[in-house]
């Protein structure tokens, strides 16, 4: 799921280059789909997504699957310059990486200074280190707090992505993962549940009974936990998915919340319970008749809820009382206008 599109990413994967440990729940070739890496084949994406790109939406160079920071200097720069002629050719309107917290420091930033930078994307996880240390990442928390500072305070927008669901992990780390991300200055943020796929040390560990799969319910409601904290802390949230969900292709995943419209459900919980909370307040001082929920452009189905369940929910609690959902123009995305009579 999606936050309101504001630009569009050419996702070039660069599989586990950079990155010098597996964590439990990652094989990195089988999600991003890709297993060697070459330049000219970026190029060859790049070009082929620029030919079917929609003139009046923004493009942005992305390099996602691996550690960008981590890689070697040389190629590093060298795609950094690649992609950099297509922002001096007005193609393009920026750059955008995923890497690791501990893989950004003084020399790396003053390197993407140097470029136009749209965002690094910190793949934090989690503020535990006790869920670092059993999910293997090899950071601390601090690695990412120092990330985000390094970052901003060189005029470089960040994106916290965490995930639910991890090893240990349990609702109170995550929205206080949330919460931390938001306190670190981050300019958007990414909800991953956890999915266990086959050759990861996850996979293992579930055999043994040593590690327990999120159902889709309770990922949907802890996605929805955090998802609130981002919300209420003004800290867009670019996308809902399961872990690996940016990729072109993905390995076998055998258990977690497997389910094809995960955003939508997690979308449809949080705007379930903001509308529970509105309508319980009038509710407490009278019985309306009839309410009108307006909603985002966009949001409708989700705020109807998966296969309508929402409507269903508001239908068996508040008895006899009649509500219509409607989208209207001008509303910030995860806010609602409530209508009573």
């Amino acid at each position: 799921m999606s936050a309101k599109m504001k630009h569009i990413n050419i996702p070039v994967f660069v599989p586990h280059m950079g990155c010098p440990n597996k964590c439990v729940f990652c094989d990195q070739h089988a999600i991003s789909g890709v297993r060697l890496f070459r330049r000219d084949d970026a190029l060859r994406t790049i070009e082929e997504h620029l030919a079917t790109a929609k003139s009046d939406i923004p493009v942005e160079i992305a390099f996602f699957g691996g550690s960008f920071t981590g890689i070697d200097r040389d190629l590093m720069i060298s795609l950094l310059d690649m992609a950099e002629s297509y922002v001096n050719a007005g193609k393009v309107s920026g750059i955008r990486m995923s890497t690791r917290p501990d893989y950004i420091d003084e020399e790396v930033v003053s390197i993407l200074e140097g470029y136009t930078v749209s965002a690094v994307e910190l793949g934090v996880q989690s503020m535990n280190d006790e869920v670092l240390r059993i999910s293997k990442r090899g950071h601390t928390a601090e690695d990412s707090r120092r990330a985000f500072y390094l970052l901003g305070n060189a005029g470089i927008p960040s994106v916290g992505q965490m995930m639910i669901g991890l090893p240990r992990s349990s609702r109170g780390d995550e929205i206080y993962t949330a919460r931390e991300i938001c306190s670190a200055g981050a300019s958007g943020s990414r909800i991953y549940p956890t999915v266990v796929f086959e050759n990861t040390e996850l996979s293992e560990m579930m055999r043994e009974g040593t590690y327990s799969p999120l159902t889709v319910k309770e990922a949907v409601e802890r996605s929805a936990d955090v998802l609130s904290v981002f919300v209420s802390e003004g800290v867009p949230c670019l996308r809902i998915s399961l872990y690996g969900g940016e990729a072109p292709g993905g390995g076998e995943a055998l258990s977690g919340p497997l389910h094809p419209a995960l955003g939508e459900l997690v979308l449809g919980e949080y705007y379930r319970r903001v509308i529970t909370e509105k309508l319980d307040g009038y509710f407490s001082v009278g019985k309306p008749s009839s309410a009108v929920v307006y909603v985002p452009k966009g949001d409708l189905s989700a705020a109807i809820g998966h296969r309508g369940a929402n409507r269903k929910f508001f239908s068996s609690r508040y008895d006899d009382l009649k509500m219509i959902f409607l989208e209207k123009e001008g509303i910030v995305r995860y806010n609602i206008i409530l209508e009573v009579n």
